[in-house]
């Protein structure tokens, strides 16, 4: 089968920070622990054009926005992060999705409300006003402070069924690349010197969007969500300056959440350092080799449960091409990529602190048979080339 991918593997990483002692991971004799589901969707709801997701949900008749609100219908997630999601600063298609499609049964799924939702700033499309790539032309998509024609395309959204602490969330779109202490700054193969000279390092930010840590109160606990969807680490050159950047953007968490590595940290408050040390993690991402063995490594991550799908193993083997050379096990895949090159991918991951449980994990990825497999369908795909990955964790005490 031949077709095109939208994209190559991109690295989207989610992370979950919960404030949960070791002693009560467990649950405690105030009662069982709770199951929350948290769950993360590169949805494919960014747009051409500013203003053009707006339109698109204004109504509930569009067909791709019904197909990804219905996958969240028959998931049901808690806590959802939504990735390539266009930021606008009034939350208008946030609130639509909500109202027009989540909100809507979608082919008799029950509807799910989520009261909060929580947006911020992307790096995405704001001009540099330097030649970051350079070509000797300064503007366009490439110069911008993240890849992108317009301010917050490619953004990203979190819905949450629990209140969030708008005051004490955390964002870090202006963090400065060159203040990550041993950052791996590209270099120019052909000169040896630094890729971007020092007026771009006084102002070229790490994230490509940006970084997100959202307090969520689950009862008596607070569960820090810790968000971002760093850049594809491809679209450069010999120089490698999107891989060395998406290899940063992961680091910047595996540091946020050891305070012995975090001090450097700042967010866009000038307030400093990471979080404590008892911290869950659920991320899910691809990068350059390396980079993601930053978090699976991490002595805080716990890689005994990874969510998988049987849809996965069987387009693996109905698409062949590049998926037959790969080594991973493909019921790990969460991203459907072209045939040829790279193939379907583990492009989501759960990874969750050690000292907290899993109960349960999934890739939505049904077989060709399945009633619901339309929802992912074959390219061109009706909701994206990604899968919603979902974890169910237990919350002691809340």
């Amino acid at each position: 089968m031949n077709r095109k991918s939208s994209r190559p593997a991109v690295l989207v990483l989610l992370l979950l920070a919960l404030a949960i002692p070791a002693a009560l991971a467990q649950g405690t004799a105030e009662g069982p622990p709770a199951t929350i589901r948290f769950a993360t969707l590169n949805a494919s709801l960014n747009r051409n054009s500013e203003g053009q997701l707006i339109s698109d949900l204004s109504t509930p008749a569009n067909a791709q926005a019904q197909t990804v609100a219905e996958i969240i219908q028959r998931t049901r997630p808690e806590v959802l992060l939504i990735n390539e999601f266009d930021y606008d600063a009034g939350g208008v298609a946030a609130e639509s999705f909500q109202d027009n499609y989540l909100s809507v049964s979608q082919n008799g799924a029950d509807p799910i409300e989520y009261p909060y939702f929580f947006q911020a700033p992307s790096n995405t499309g704001i001009p540099s006003g330097r030649d970051f790539n350079n070509n000797g032309v300064v503007g366009g998509p490439d110069d911008a402070f993240g890849f992108g024609f317009f301010p917050g395309q490619f953004g990203m959204i979190v819905y949450s069924q629990f209140p969030i602490d708008y005051d004490n969330a955390r964002t870090f779109q202006y963090f400065l690349w060159k203040d990550m202490p041993g950052a791996m700054l590209p270099i120019d193969p052909s000169t040896g010197e630094s890729w971007y000279d020092e007026g771009d390092l006084d102002i070229f930010r790490l994230f490509s969007k940006s970084h997100w840590g959202v307090p969520i109160e689950i009862g008596r606990k607070t569960a820090h969500f810790l968000v971002s969807h760093p850049t594809p680490p491809v679209f450069d050159g010999p120089e490698d300056r999107n891989g060395t950047r998406n290899f940063d953007e992961i680091r910047f968490w595996a540091d946020y959440v050891l305070p012995s590595r975090s001090g450097y940290i700042y967010d866009d408050d000038g307030v400093s350092g990471g979080l404590q040390a008892d911290a869950l993690f659920v991320i899910d991402g691809d990068s350059i080799p390396g980079s993601i063995q930053q978090l699976l490594e991490h002595p805080l991550v716990n890689t005994r449960v990874t969510p998988d799908s049987e849809g996965a193993v069987q387009q693996a083997a109905l698409q062949g091409g590049a998926n037959d050379t790969h080594l991973s096990d493909p019921a790990f895949d969460t991203a459907d990529f072209a045939d040829n090159a790279p193939g379907n991918l583990r492009t989501d991951y759960v990874l969750p602190r050690k000292n907290l449980h899993i109960s349960d994990g999934a890739v939505f990825w049904p077989l060709n048979t399945d009633p619901y497999f339309p929802l992912v369908g074959k390219f061109p795909f009706p909701s994206s080339d990604h899968r919603l990955i979902w974890v169910d964790v237990f919350v002691p005490g809340s």
